[in-house]
């Protein structure tokens, strides 16, 4: 048995520490980056005024452009309630921004889809926040490690985020065991 020295421990614990007040420091940075983000889609302040979008439609727009068909599906990779979904949806459709399909034969379903003029927004939306984003990364000492983190960071939700719909749908299917009421 190999045991650390107090000194291997107190590094340890010094670099936790510092990791979650690293922690703590980018959760505040987040949240007032998202702040900033949202002020500039509505024109807020002194941020430059785009199409009448708020995130939740960026976001809707940017799930439907990368191929999310289905609200229900929308639901789940955006983390909003279906009824969130729903509002955001038909304000999008009413707007001319989003279509929607009837989804193959099923007259209930339906399939979502950018207009023209949901397009250009999103796109505009877009440059202008990645804009923004260069700007607020431009003014840190490493803006390119900073902007690639970020990147980075964005995959790792996209993970979580599928890992977590994975559970979900899991625990609402029932196992081979459950059906036949086999107790462990």
């Amino acid at each position: 048995m190999i045991e650390l020295s107090d000194d291997g421990a107190s590094r340890r614990e010094a670099s936790a520490e510092r990791a979650s007040g690293d922690a703590r420091a980018a959760v505040h940075a987040l949240t007032r980056a998202s702040r900033i983000l949202e002020r500039s889609l509505a024109g807020s302040g002194t941020e430059r005024a785009l199409p009448e979008l708020s995130i939740a439609d960026f976001r809707v727009l940017s799930a439907v452009a990368e191929g999310e068909a289905r609200a229900s599906r929308l639901a789940t990779r955006l983390v909003l309630g279906k009824p969130a979904i729903s509002s955001t949806v038909d304000s999008l459709v009413r707007r001319g921004l989003l279509r929607r399909e009837t989804h193959g034969g099923d007259q209930r379903a339906f399939d979502l889809g950018l207009t023209a003029a949901g397009e250009a927004a999103r796109d505009a939306a877009e440059s202008a926040l990645a804009a923004l984003v260069v700007d607020l990364v431009a003014r840190t000492q490493h803006p390119d490690a900073v902007l690639a983190a970020l990147a980075e960071l964005g995959d790792g939700i996209e993970l979580r985020q599928a890992s977590v719909a994975l559970a979900a749908q899991s625990a609402r299917t029932p196992t081979n065991d459950d059906k036949s009421g086999a107790a462990e």
